[in-house]
């Protein structure tokens, strides 16, 4: 009886661990259906690639810029930094060709505190005994030449505003003690008083009647880098202004600046023409003037064609002046007079003034003819 009993138990232990090696080998398959994704994971390597090679090709867009500190250290910049006047400024970029701009104040006065100076695989500007005057942005790009012939390399450039700092210089200096700001009806109009310092607050003041100006930043803005902008020019805003900064409750003020109106809208230059007869005899003079009404900053080329052009000696004389039309409104008219004595048969013919500004030109023409 106790034989039979033990064998019952052989058999019983042999059927139980053949179902715990079932379970086993289902609770495996089961886990290897769950790693299956894990697996899966590994696969788009490949894709991951291709978004490291885009990020790659955003990246040439990324700063080229860095600043060379002490001990052989550098700083990759943002878009402002501010630096305290007095203190050494070195910038590098990388390339082996690399075009750089400043501000203007440096190129103005040809200083000698500014070097640049490129090596084989970077450029290198370095500026000593910083003042709050070099405020301003600093830009480098690559430059792409085939021949003699360079261009810029918009997708490989870098820039950052630099403010050199004083208390004692809240304003960038200006050359002048008065500025004249026109205002247009079709564009922004600034008045650039910038401030050596981010954190400076910065008041607009009218000078009669002595008023602070409202600036709710939709009509006027305040851009450290610019000054104050006047999105929407109108006459109201004609008349002499200034700028009031405070740091640590020390207030300074800035040069005065002249708004005036300007009439006149942009575009290529109004030209009119006129001679002194249109009908003249051989031996007459013969003058002819070309006028041009403009905006008042905007500079003017003259062109002329003329019957007996390469053949005949002329006189040209040009120049221009301001006027006032009314309160505040200010216009240039610039002037060329072509002279030419003791006409000839030859001199008789279309007289033509070709007048262009940077933003197109114009042509007008007169026939002069003999009296006979």
């Amino acid at each position: 009886m106790k034989l039979w009993i033990i064998v019952a138990l052989v058999v019983f232990s042999d059927v139980l661990q053949n179902v715990d090696c079932q379970q086993n080998k289902r609770a495996k398959e089961a886990g290897e259906n769950r790693i299956r994704p894990t697996n899966k994971k590994v696969k788009p390597r490949g894709p991951k690639v291709k978004e490291k090679d885009s990020s790659t090709s955003a990246g040439k867009n990324q700063s080229i810029m860095t600043q060379v500190l002490d001990k052989g250290r550098f700083l990759r910049l943002l878009e402002t930094l501010s630096l305290n006047a007095g203190q050494n400024l070195e910038l590098r970029c990388k390339g082996n060709k690399i075009g750089w701009a400043y501000p203007v104040y440096l190129d103005t006065f040809k200083d000698s505190r500014l070097s640049i100076k490129q090596h084989d695989k970077y450029s290198q500007l370095i500026l000593t005994e910083t003042l709050t005057a070099d405020t301003g942005e600093f830009s480098c790009w690559n430059l792409l030449c085939d021949g003699s012939e360079c261009t810029k390399d918009e997708e490989k450039s870098s820039k950052v505003y630099i403010y050199f700092t004083d208390k004692e210089d809240l304003f960038v200096p200006s050359a002048t003690y008065f500025e004249i700001v026109y205002l247009r009806p079709d564009q922004p109009s600034i008045i650039p008083c910038r401030v050596t310092s981010p954190t400076t607050k910065v008041t607009l003041h009218r000078e009669v009647p002595p008023v602070e100006v409202d600036v709710n930043g939709t009509l006027i803005s305040y851009d450290p880098r610019k000054g104050f902008i006047i999105h929407q020019p109108d006459p109201e805003y004609k008349g002499v202004f200034y700028c009031k900064a405070i740091m640590r409750g020390t207030p300074q003020m800035s040069i005065k600046y002249q708004l005036l109106y300007v009439e006149v809208p942009s575009g290529p230059p109004s030209v009119t023409i006129e001679a002194s007869s249109t009908l003249v005899r051989g031996g007459d003079n013969i003058n002819v003037t070309c006028t041009i009404l403009g905006e008042p900053e905007v500079d003017v080329n003259f062109t002329w064609t003329y019957p007996g052009q390469g053949q005949r000696p002329v006189t040209i004389n040009e120049g221009w002046r301001l006027i006032n039309r009314g309160i505040g409104h200010t216009t240039r008219i610039s002037e060329s007079v072509i002279f030419l004595e003791d006409a000839e048969t030859i001199d008789f013919g279309n007289y033509i003034c070709t007048a262009k500004n940077q933003r197109g030109e114009t042509s007008v023409a007169v026939h002069i003819d003999s009296y006979y």
